[in-house]
């Protein structure tokens, strides 16, 4: 709905917003048609600027001349549908006695022309995600497995996945409506269940173990209610649709593969179908209604195909996964601390750098440094602990903990 607005506010009002509703015909729906294939932007300069964005900035490169690009045909028509069913009531509620979109004639319908990544560049994809980021990484490997929409992963709660069974549960979906994000029910308003093979079960086990790891170290539970994947650690926050599809764009430049999010989602449908499944079970998994028959107009090319190529499962033909990269911990929280207790001894590694602690210096103790960090005292004395792995503080029994002389 909201987007059927932003389509109206942006396409329709400004033209015929303000003329009467009996006095459009069909020859200025064609104009409004054509304004629409002409530029998206409705610009009345072809000399102005693209700007990056519509907030107070300093332009850089990613301001650049504006040029003019068509409405795509297929949102032409969906305009076009938005009012046909306003007309369609306004004949209903007799105030027009027949309705001009009949003569008009939009845009024909576009070819269904599914591009998904080869195997060869699924492969890369998922290894690149799963070398800068195991988090990241099954993000990705989910969205080719599954092929769920991009709101429905970022939505997905624990509770809905059974890793004893093997099936995960399509519930919810995140929203994001002019920068704004709500948590709604699915695109065709119905749950469903997606089996996934043993592989993922165990890249899903893993990846809850993670998860539990980083509730521990806050000393709190993994609640069943959290989100599966969250920039916060204890899966409190969903993550923002629109910033998966930017991070996967980036990742896909960088390795110079022309594709985009949702190829992740025909890539699972196309290889499905090219597998031997039949359209209805691949609808019921990608959450196509009208019970395979958007499956069938979508992704028809692909069924001959079918037919030419040896039947196997799913998780056959997907790349292997790659196992995720062994991380030196204590290394990494040098340069990137991710728990308290990691922030809090970079924050004394670097008081003891500036001087203010000399060699031989005595610290806090641990219940002094946690009253000053704010935190319990078992993780200051674990942000001590890992000073003296650091080889920073020297720690006796008894003693409070010492600067230690740089090590050569």
């Amino acid at each position: 709905m909201e987007g059927y607005r932003e389509y109206v506010d942006k396409h329709v009002r400004p033209f015929i917003g303000t003329s009467k509703v009996g006095a459009i015909d069909a020859e200025i729906l064609d104009s409004l048609y054509a304004e629409m294939r002409r530029c998206r932007e409705h610009c009345r300069d072809r000399r102005g600027v693209d700007h990056r964005t519509t907030h107070p900035h300093e332009c850089d490169v990613r301001c650049r001349p504006h040029r003019c690009r068509s409405l795509g045909a297929a949102t032409i028509r969906k305009i076009h549908y938005i009012l046909s069913g306003a007309y369609k009531r306004a004949v209903r509620w007799r105030w027009v006695g027949s309705s001009p979109m009949d003569q008009a004639e939009p845009p024909p319908v576009p070819a269904p022309d599914p591009q998904p990544p080869t195997p060869e560049e699924a492969a890369r994809l998922v290894a690149e995600a799963g070398r800068r980021d195991p988090d990241w990484g099954m993000v990705v490997w989910l969205l080719m497995v599954t092929g769920v929409r991009r709101g429905e992963v970022c939505g997905l709660r624990w509770r809905y996945v059974d890793l004893e069974r093997g099936v995960i549960t399509i519930r919810r979906a995140i929203a994001e409506i002019r920068s704004e994000t709500e948590e709604k029910d699915t695109k065709t308003h119905q749950r469903r269940h997606v089996t996934i093979d043993p592989g993922t079960v165990e890249a899903l086990a893993e990846h809850r173990r993670r998860w539990e790891e980083r509730c521990a170290a806050l000393e709190v539970e993994l609640s069943p209610d959290a989100f599966v994947f969250s920039a916060s650690p204890t899966g409190a926050t969903h993550l923002t649709p629109s910033s998966v599809t930017q991070r996967y764009s980036k990742m896909a430049d960088r390795l110079g593969i022309d594709t985009h999010l949702h190829n992740l989602r025909h890539y699972s449908a196309t290889e499905l179908i090219a597998g031997g499944v039949d359209v209805r079970t691949v609808a019921g998994r990608l959450g196509h209604g009208g019970g395979g028959t958007t499956t069938l107009r979508v992704y028809a090319a692909w069924v001959a195909e079918a037919d030419q190529r040896a039947a196997q499962g799913l998780a056959d033909r997907l790349p292997e996964r790659p196992a995720p990269p062994e991380i030196d911990d204590v290394e990494r929280a040098k340069t990137d601390p991710r728990y308290p207790f990691e922030r809090i001894a970079v924050t004394l590694r670097d008081r003891i750098g500036s001087g203010e602690w000399p060699v031989g210096a005595q610290l806090p103790t641990g219940k002094q440094l946690g009253i000053d960090f704010g935190v319990s005292t078992a993780t200051a004395q674990r942000a001590v602990t890992l000073l003296q792995v650091w080889g920073l503080v020297e720690v006796s029994r008894g003693r409070r903990p010492s600067v230690l002389p740089p090590q050569a």
